[in-house]
């Protein structure tokens, strides 16, 4: 499986910050937004990994990451040159997707919960198996913001509208999907919306017509944000320091992740701690090398 990240965009409700920095390297806290979604890739094992990127912010990305040598993965920019919807970033990331099943995630979505990577791979493990879709509901008060799925009395799919006027239901589906081969095709065939978009809900659309959508709720026991607004970066960003503070442990971080994947070597992340010294994120990192001993 590969993973794509979206992370372009105008960041229109951030401004006048997204003038001048992609709001995916704004900080949720101690760490910039993109470690968040990148973290969730990397804990289902996935090393291959394209980000989509605006023109203007290859540089700033590469910056930060390089190509994942550092972490022992293969990261790679595709550009996108104006954002015309969501499933543009599956027809941009073709050529990397190649024969591949794919693990979609919006950059500005950040999960917490304590069975979800369990939750994600058996997700994973369904569609490199079986084929299809597979997506999570996540219940809110404004559905009318988001994707909405309804269902039937048997928790069955009957339909999923994108921003809908009069909700069918509560349930918005979340920013992470996962989904066969077939997937860039689909997104070929979406026509744009009213608002001009090539919406991922009409890929999802897709294959629920097909039958092959599957729907997994997330309730209560885990926490999804949408951070693309100011109180949206304060909510989240108190949600993880709250939870690191209580905990001592560290949310997003992807060189303990990279360490414990069996991804770099002991010595690598020691390097990084030392070159990291005299920081909160390297002086934890050395709590994860000494907690190895």
């Amino acid at each position: 499986m590969k993973g794509v990240i979206l992370a372009g965009g105008s960041g229109t409700r951030l401004y006048p910050t997204t003038r001048v920095i992609n709001k995916h390297l704004v900080p949720i806290y101690d760490k910039p937004m993109i470690y968040y979604p990148l973290s969730v890739v990397m804990m289902l094992g996935v090393r291959d990994v394209a980000i989509v990127v605006n023109p203007s912010d290859v540089e700033n990305f590469t910056r930060l990451f390089g190509h994942g040598e550092r972490l022992g993965m293969h990261i790679e920019y595709v550009v996108q040159e104006k954002p015309n919807g969501l499933a543009e970033g599956l027809i941009l990331t073709e050529s990397f997707i190649g024969n591949d099943t794919v693990c979609y995630m919006l950059g500005d979505n950040i999960f917490f919960g304590h069975d979800l990577p369990k939750i994600l791979n058996e997700a994973k493990a369904q569609v490199e198996k079986h084929g299809g879709a597979y997506v999570f509901g996540y219940p809110v008060k404004d559905p009318e913001r988001f994707g909405v799925v309804e269902f039937n009395e048997r928790g069955e799919v009957l339909s999923i509208e994108e921003k809908p006027k009069a909700p069918k239901s509560n349930w918005a589906v979340v920013g992470l999907y996962f989904y066969d081969n077939s997937v860039v095709e689909k997104a070929k065939n979406v026509k744009p919306s009213e608002r001009g978009e090539l919406e991922i809900t009409s890929v999802n659309e897709a294959y629920l017509k097909e039958g092959k959508l599957k729907v997994s709720l997330l309730g209560r026991g885990f926490a999804w944000f949408d951070a693309g607004t100011y109180d949206s970066f304060i909510e989240t960003s108190e949600f993880v320091a709250t939870l690191e503070k209580r905990t001592g442990l560290m949310i997003g971080c992807l060189e303990e992740i990279a360490y414990k994947n069996g991804w770099i070597s002991k010595e690598q992340l020691k390097d990084i701690a030392k070159e990291l010294r005299n920081t909160d994120y390297g002086e934890y990192l050395q709590e994860v090398i000494n907690d190895a001993l």
